[in-house]
């Protein structure tokens, strides 16, 4: 019985890959040799754009990761590995989606999850699917800026309970491991991942501002500025979507219900950890 994780060398894969331990895990990677030295993983090449690969790797596999980052083909790339997975005879799935995915219709990424949550249930898979709030380790990449005393993220006052990377992959290998120590395939379910406090970007400002001792501000909420300096970075269409996932936070921001704080530490079984925490072990290793 094997564990198929795509994904494998991203954040999320690398730290699922770090927490599974006593089964049998392949790892879906388009390079190897990344994984190499890695005890229990057997990494195999491959991508979720060309079906064969995919196809292959799925072969004995029990239970399925699926993890797809963001791009124009997201949408299909997942489809067809849920396609080739039910077709494989995989008993159990767990999907990596984001929260408020059926909300943000103007971002393409959220409706993109959104499709495949559809699918997912419609076929009535054995599948949980995961629905992330906002990652605390996206706002690494705001590190010069936060030296220079700006919190550049325009997620505006409403509000986002940033979950930890660490606590999504908690919650991913709990369910994983549910669903593969299972006797039969078990039923459909949905899990709303967050962290433990709802934040606006005056909140982050403040807390960057304790953790690296200077006055750090919240940034212009100007979304068109914004997409414009992204595509200084990074491909226009990547930029674009980027800017509407923003406009959703400015709008709605990203507020779970009051139950789904404890229901996430119940599923990882420990605290949430707290944006302040790390920002400060950010702002440590950016010293050491």
């Amino acid at each position: 019985m094997t564990i198929l994780v795509t994904g494998a060398t991203g954040q999320i894969g690398a730290a699922i890959l770090d927490r599974l331990h006593g089964v049998e895990i392949r790892a879906l990677t388009r390079d190897p040799a990344r994984l190499s030295g890695r005890d229990g993983i057997v990494a195999v090449q491959g991508d979720l754009t060309d079906p064969v690969s995919v196809e292959a790797a799925l072969q004995g596999v029990d239970t399925l990761f699926l993890l797809t980052t963001v791009s124009p083909e997201e949408a299909s790339q997942a489809m067809m590995a849920v396609n080739l997975a039910k077709a494989a005879g995989v008993r159990g799935i767990v999907y990596l989606s984001v929260s408020h995915a059926d909300r943000y219709v103007d971002t393409p990424h959220y409706a993109s999850k959104h499709l495949v949550e559809r699918m997912i249930a419609a076929a009535a898979l054995p599948a949980t699917v995961l629905r992330a709030n906002y990652f605390m380790q996206n706002d690494l990449t705001a590190k010069d800026a936060l030296l220079q005393g700006v919190f550049p993220q325009p997620i505006g006052e409403v509000g986002l309970a940033m979950v930890d990377i660490r606590d999504i992959a908690d919650a991913a290998v709990a369910e994983i491991l549910r669903r593969h120590r299972a006797d039969a395939p078990l039923p459909a379910t949905r899990i709303e991942v967050c962290g433990p406090e709802v934040l606006t970007a005056a909140d982050v400002a403040a807390i960057w501002t304790d953790a690296l001792g200077h006055q750090v501000s919240p940034g212009p909420a100007d979304l068109c500025a914004f997409e414009a300096g992204l595509r200084e970075r990074m491909p226009a269409w990547r930029a674009h979507d980027l800017a509407r996932m923003f406009g959703g936070f400015q709008r709605e921001g990203m507020v779970p219900a009051p139950q789904v704080a404890s229901t996430m530490e119940a599923v990882i079984g420990h605290p949430l950890r707290r944006y302040r925490d790390f920002a400060q072990e950010a702002v440590a290793s950016w010293r050491a």
